[in-house]
C-alpha cells in the first residue's frame, strides 16, 4: 500500500443534497479512519474541499475507493503519489 494526497474540491452540490449525503458520508470515513485507510484529513478553509491522505495500492484503487462516497458525483479530484 502506498500513501496518496487526494485533494477534493466540491462543485455542483446544493446545501439540501449536502446535509441528505453527510451522515452516509461521515460514516465511510470514520470506517476508513478506524480501519487504517485514511491517514489525515483537512477540511479547506477558503473553499468546499478536503484534502485526504489515503493508502491504496496505486491512483485507480483510490479514485475506486473515493468512487463509494455519496459526495463523489460533486467531487473535482486530484491524486498525487507520496514518499
Amino acid at each position: 500500500m502506498k500513501k496518496f494526497m487526494i485533494d477534493i474540491l466540491l462543485q455542483g452540490i446544493d446545501d439540501e443534497t449536502r446535509m441528505r449525503l453527510l451522515p452516509k458520508e461521515l460514516e465511510i470515513i470514520n470506517e476508513w479512519e478506524g480501519n487504517g485507510t485514511l491517514l489525515a484529513s483537512y477540511i479547506k478553509e477558503d473553499t468546499a474541499g478536503i484534502y485526504l491522505v489515503l493508502m491504496a495500492e496505486d491512483k485507480s484503487d483510490a479514485d475506486q475507493k473515493l468512487s463509494t462516497l455519496p459526495y463523489y458525483p460533486y467531487m473535482k479530484i486530484e491524486i498525487m503519489s507520496l514518499r
